[in-house]
Parts: C-alpha cells; structure tokens; sequence
C-alpha cells in the first residue's frame, strides 16, 4: 500500500537550497579588486635577505628585506673623519683669533704709548711707524683668521649635513613592510643588486575585497553611500553564494559600458561605476573574481 507524504515534505523536497537559484536578473556585475600596495627598494645594493613568499602574510611593520650597505659605512666612516679633522682645525682658528687678540691689544698699548713720547719728542718717528706697522697687522691678521674660521665652520656644517644625509641612506637599507597583507607577486631575491624605485614585492590586505560593478542611470537613483546589499559569487558547483556587502563608493561621471561587463538594461549606452566592500573572513573571495549583487527591494523598487 503506498504511503503518500505530507503537503509540507513534498514543499521541502522540491524547494531548490537557499542561494542556488534566483527569481531574476542581478542589478549588477562586476570583478573583485583589492588595494594594491607595491613596495620598492630606497637604496642601492646586494640583497642580503628577502623573506617575502607569495601567498603569505605579513605584518605591518616586519623587516622583510636587507640590503648591503658595507659601502656606504665606510663612507659614512670617511666622511666623520673628515669632519671630525675640520671641526679640530675651526678650534685651532679660534684659539690663534685668542692669542692674536691679546698681541693686538698689547701693540695696540705700545702704540699708543710711542705716539705720546713722540709728541714729547722722545721717540723717533721710525719707532712709531714700527709700532703702528705691529697694531695694524695684527688687527689684518686677525680678520683674516675670522674669515678663515668662517669658511671652516661652513666645512663642518657641510660635513654633519653629508654624515646625516648617508646616515638616512643607511637607515633605509632595511626594507619595512608598509601594512598587513597577503604577497601577491615578488620581483627580487636574495643575493640580487637592486637599485632606488626598484620593485621587490607587491601586497594587499584581503580581509575585505571591493567588487567593482556597473549599474545603469535609472539604477543610480536607488543606489546610496553605506546601502546594504547582497553580493553573489559561483560556489563552483553551479551554485551561487551569497555575502553581505556595503556600497562605499559611487562614481560621480558617467563611462562607457565596459566590454566584459553585463548591466541590468543593456541598452544603456552609459553606466556609472559602484565599489561595494564585501568581507573575506573565509578566503572565499579572490582578485579579479567575477560577481554580482542584488539592491534591496525597497531600494530597486521591486
């Protein structure tokens, strides 16, 4: 005798699985998209290490590389010396300006002193030329000495410059990775001589990845900053998953219809472009991913 199954039974087995099938169209398609980081070297020399992997993750703030910089520190070396050596020359100079200015200052008295007993008319007038000739060259030299310490001192500002300058260049030999990420791609190795700009890696955060899609004028009237929709992706069985998504960005010109991207109303000749943030705690979601997302009923009108 055969045994027939309740109404509700019969609903359930033939009711598809939530999200594999739709009533209608998606409102719009897209392709996933991260921000894209790429990260190159600031100076020149052998790579000593390189440990970024693709398809790793790093932390904001880890040394992932390290580049040779033995010739600049012997440079650095060099240049400390030299500046080190003109610093001891300016003391010199301002010690020489000392002595001088005491000599001056005693000739200067023995000057003074002839040119009173040559107006009592005892001294010669040889004896005051000769004193004078003593003030007067003293007080050359010692202008020329603070000339000369001038130019020193710009020696020694030039050289702490220099030194501060190789300084920032060897600071820069390691290379700190800018934020947390996956690597994507690499471009250098370890042992490989890179120069200033050269790429050696790129990165991106995939925690959350941005679906760029189009949607039609008579769409853009429903779509707003912070609106809530649902995004779909291909499960990989002929299934679709769905995920939550916020639209974060709305193109303010209008573009031509992308060729790989279908819209909602074909016939429009132009369509704006939407970035939706859709979260990736699974690792479900990857760069250039196909997607969708459906607008709220209330939003869409439907």
């Amino acid at each position: 005798m055969r045994r027939l199954l309740p109404p509700l039974i019969l609903l359930l087995i033939t009711q598809p699985a939530a999200g594999c099938n739709r009533d209608r169209e998606p409102d719009a398609y897209g392709t996933f998209e991260a921000t894209e980081v790429v990260v190159s070297a600031e100076t020149t020399g052998q790579l000593l290490t390189f440990t970024p992997v693709e398809g790793t993750q790093l932390l904001r703030g880890a040394v992932v590389a390290v580049v040779d910089t033995s010739q600049l520190a012997l440079e650095r070396e060099q240049v400390v010396a030299q500046r080190e050596a003109t610093g001891s020359r300016a003391a010199e100079v301002t010690r020489q300006i000392g002595v001088m200015e005491i000599q001056r200052a005693i000739a200067r008295r023995a000057y003074e002193r002839t040119r009173r007993l040559f107006a009592q008319k005892a001294a010669t007038a040889q004896q005051l030329d000769q004193a004078e000739r003593d003030y007067r060259v003293l007080a050359a030299q010692i202008e020329a000495a603070r000339a000369q310490r001038q130019s020193v001192s710009k020696d020694v500002t030039s050289g702490e410059a220099r030194v501060a300058q190789i300084s920032e260049k060897l600071s820069r030999s390691r290379v700190i990775n800018p934020e947390t990420g996956t690597v994507l791609t690499t471009f250098a190795r370890a042992g490989e001589v890179v120069r200033p700009g050269q790429p050696l890696y790129k990165i991106a955060n995939l925690d959350s990845l941005t679906l760029r899609a189009y949607v039609s004028e008579q769409q853009l009237h429903a779509i707003r900053l912070g609106l809530q929709v649902q995004v779909h992706v291909d499960g990989g069985d002929g299934t679709l998953i769905p995920l939550p998504g916020t639209v974060r960005w709305i193109s303010a010109k209008a573009e031509f219809t992308p060729t790989p991207v279908q819209t909602r109303d074909e016939r429009a000749g132009l369509v704006y472009a939407v970035k939706v943030v859709v979260p990736n705690q699974r690792g479900l979601l990857k760069i250039g991913m196909p997607g969708d997302f459906d607008l709220p009923a209330t939003a869409s009108g439907t």
